[in-house]
């Protein structure tokens, strides 16, 4: 399984730039499976303080990352691929 992270979108503070919130997603592959989930994670000022303009979406990610637990996220995006590979209920009618 792959899984790709990446930032939707961030939410700031005007007057300084001061990033707030990330909304955040995460997609998953397994050859023709895919599964994905998306959340968002506050911020608040701390020791370092990096301008708006110069933030890249690979140290937003890092942000994120460190504040979840990615671990059972990724867990949760494989058992969602493992049950489509396998599913143990289905719909329709028979006719």
């Amino acid at each position: 399984m792959t899984t790709t992270w990446t930032i939707a979108q961030l939410d700031r503070q005007t007057s300084d730039g001061l990033v707030t919130t990330a909304h955040w997603r995460v997609d998953a592959v397994d050859g023709e499976y895919s599964a994905g989930t998306y959340g968002t994670v506050g911020f608040e000022r701390g020791d370092t303080f990096v301008s708006y303009d110069s933030l890249t979406e690979a140290q937003v990610v890092t942000w994120v990352k460190d504040k979840l637990d990615v671990e059972a996220i990724e867990a949760g995006l494989q058992t969602q691929i493992d049950a489509k590979k396998a599913p143990t209920t289905a719909t329709g009618v028979p006719w």
